[in-house]
C-alpha cells in the first residue's frame, strides 16, 4: 500500500508533468481538536480535482473555492480559527484551529525530489521561503516533521512505514489487515508452504525466503517494524538475531512469560548483546486480557503505534511478577493495601 504522503506528492507530480497548475496545501499549525497533524497534504486543481485531505472534509470545499476565485503567485497562509460562526458555516468542531499554507506550483522540480526520495525510502527536507516562494532541498538528518515561522516553512518528507511479519498464521492475518488500514506497507514472510499457499490478505507482500534474509531486505531503516509470530523458534530466532541489530524502530516477539525467558537465553547464547536484547518487546502486545487472534493483533499494533509515537504506556498486566521495578512493586503493594486486597 502506498503511503498517503507519497500518494499526494506522486499525483501532484503527475499533474505538473501534464502542464497543469496545482495548489499544494499543507497543515503547518494545529491547536485543539483537529482531524490531521502538521505536515498533512492536500493537492487541488482548478477543475476541483483533489488528492489528500487536511480536515477530514470540513474545510476542503472552502479551500477549493479560494483556489478557483483567486490568482496568487506566492504562498498564502490560511487560518481556520474555529469560532462559532465558522463552525456553523464550514462544519469544523469547536475548540480547534488549523493553519495552512496554500502554495501555487507549476514546476515539476518543486515536487520531484521528494517523490524520488520517498520511492528510495529516504528522508528529505523541503524548505519554502514564504516571501519569495523559493524552494530548496536537502537530505534530512532526522524525523523532524515541520518547522514554521513568518519567514520559512520546512517539511521533512519520509517513506511509508513498513511492518515485517514473520509467520503467516491467523494472528498475522488480522495484524496485516489492521496495519494496512493504518497505511503500513505489510510484508509477510514464512518459508513454510502450508501457511503461505493459503494466505489471502490483499495488499500485502508475501515472501518465502528465510526470516533473516527478509529482515535484511525489509527492515533496514527507522521506519520499519518486525514482529515474529511463527511459533517456531527456528524461524523466529533467525529474524530476531538480525532484527535486534537493525535500525528497525520496533522489534517484537509473540511469547508467554515462560517462553520469553527461554527465548532470551537462546538469544544470549547466540551472542546477542544485552543492549540489543533490551530492544525486544516481548511478550509482544499490551496486556489487556486479549485471547482471540483479532484481539491480540489489535494490541500488538497498539503497542507498535505507541512506540512509533514515543508514547509507550506501562504494561497493563498488574500481576506483581510482571512489574519491572521496585517502585512499581511498591505502588502495587500500596494499592492492594488501600483496597484491602
Amino acid at each position: 500500500m502506498q503511503d498517503t504522503q507519497l500518494e499526494v506528492l506522486s499525483q501532484t507530480l503527475s499533474w505538473l508533468e501534464q502542464g497543469q497548475q496545482v495548489a499544494l496545501v499543507t497543515v503547518v499549525k494545529t491547536l485543539g481538536t483537529t482531524p490531521h497533524p502538521k505536515g498533512t497534504l492536500l493537492a487541488v486543481l482548478k477543475d476541483r480535482q483533489m488528492m489528500g485531505s487536511v480536515s477530514g472534509g470540513c474545510i476542503e470545499d472552502d479551500i477549493v473555492d479560494r483556489v478557483l476565485s483567486s490568482e496568487f503567485d506566492r504562498p498564502t497562509v490560511l487560518t481556520y480559527a474555529i469560532t462559532t460562526e465558522q463552525s456553523q458555516r464550514i462544519g469544523l468542531p469547536n475548540g480547534g484551529t488549523i493553519e495552512l499554507i496554500l502554495e501555487p506550483l507549476s514546476n515539476v522540480e518543486s515536487i520531484k525530489p521528494a517523490v524520488k526520495a520517498l520511492q528510495q525510502r529516504q528522508l528529505i527536507a523541503r524548505q519554502l521561503d514564504l516571501n519569495t516562494g523559493r524552494i530548496t532541498w536537502q537530505t534530512a538528518p532526522s524525523e523532524q516533521r515541520v518547522y514554521y515561522d513568518d519567514q520559512q516553512f520546512i517539511n521533512v518528507y519520509g517513506p511509508n512505514w513498513q511492518l515485517l511479519i514473520i509467520g503467516a498464521g491467523q494472528i498475522a492475518h488480522y495484524l496485516s489487515e489492521f496495519a494496512l488500514a493504518l497505511n503500513y506497507q505489510v510484508i509477510v514472510c514464512d518459508p513454510r508452504q502450508e501457511y503461505t499457499t493459503t494466505w489471502q490478505t490483499t495488499g500485502t507482500h508475501k515472501e518465502h525466503c528465510m526470516p533473516d534474509e527478509a529482515v535484511m531486505v525489509w527492515a533496514q531503516d527507522k521506519r520499519s517494524a518486525v514482529v515474529t509470530l511463527s511459533h517456531d523458534p527456528k524461524l523466529d530466532d533467525l529474524a530476531l538475531l538480525e532484527a535486534l541489530n537493525s535500525p528497525a524502530f520496533y522489534v517484537g516477539a509473540l511469547s508467554s512469560q515462560k517462553s520469553h525467558e527461554k527465548l532470551c537465553k537462546r538469544l544470549k547464547s547466540l551472542d546477542i548483546s544485552e543492549t540489543a536484547l533490551a530492544r525486544l518487546h516481548a511478550p509482544v502486545d499490551l496486556s489487556i486480557g486479549s485471547h482471540t487472534p483479532p484481539e491480540i493483533a489489535i494490541t500488538i499494533l497498539a503497542e507498535i503505534t505507541a512506540v512509533r509515537n514515543n508514547a509507550l504506556p506501562l504494561k497493563l498486566d498488574t500481576s506483581p511478577n510482571n512489574l519491572k521495578s521496585s517502585k512499581l512493586r511498591q505502588l502495587w503493594h500500596d494499592f492492594k493495601s488501600k483496597k484491602g486486597l
